[in-house]
């Protein structure tokens, strides 16, 4: 028995933007006043939505951030996508052989819709999926960890979750797989196994995803 969808993040999963994007939401806190280092950013706010990036912060601080922040963040963050993004080593050829096999994917991210655009065209994988098979948390309004995004996906594409496959990178996106009753498999090139525990299984390079999803399933 093999998955009806196979639902892929796209930050740090599809292209390698999670060390860009960090680097910068880092600097640009620490700039506004909220020191926040690297290793920061990577355990608050990787996976997640813009949302929460704001809401830990009035948390802790008691202080807005500027009402244009998104903005700003997401101008600097697509300038160096544009001089420094790749696509995930060996991704390209997991979606080649998932469509030749006829199993249906897509992707389904935190991230706004510009930047998912943005990252897929860059690296040039946009050509591997289209406007239907993209799904942002802009969407849903509440992102990951709620299941809603995934749930959206799966619903739009016309599968029942129990019929899905989630491929994560964060603690935040595991989380929401999980809790939209979906199998989730851990990508640990950046993030260690042990915090993606819970994940049906876990692996470090993308040429061993194909055998995972249909050895591990039946």
């Amino acid at each position: 028995m093999r998955y009806d969808l196979v639902i892929f993040d796209n930050d740090g999963v599809l292209v390698d933007s999670e060390p860009i994007s960090n680097r910068l939401l880092a600097a640009y806190l620490t700039e506004l006043g909220h020191p926040t280092s690297y290793e920061d950013s990577i355990r608050d706010y990787m996976g997640s939505a813009m949302h929460r990036v704001h809401d830990l912060v009035l948390e802790r601080s008691g202080q807005r951030l500027p009402p244009d922040f998104d903005t700003t963040f997401h101008g600097r963050v697509f300038e160096a996508f544009r001089r420094e993004l790749v696509a995930v080593t060996g991704v390209s050829e997991v979606l080649e052989k998932l469509r030749a096999d006829g199993i249906p994917y897509c992707v389904a991210s935190s991230g706004s819709h510009e930047r998912i655009r943005v990252a897929l065209r860059t690296t040039g994988l946009y050509d591997l999926f289209d406007e239907d098979r993209i799904f942002s948390s802009e969407d849903v309004g509440r992102g990951k960890p709620a299941p809603d995004l995934f749930l959206y996906a799966a619903e739009r594409m016309g599968v029942s979750p129990q019929r899905c496959a989630v491929v994560e990178d964060s603690p935040l996106g595991v989380q929401a797989a999980l809790a939209a009753g979906m199998d989730v498999y851990g990508y640990t090139a950046m993030t260690p196994a042990a915090k993606l525990s819970t994940a049906r299984a876990h692996f470090t390079d993308m040429a061993e995803l194909r055998g995972l999803l249909t050895s591990t399933h039946g």
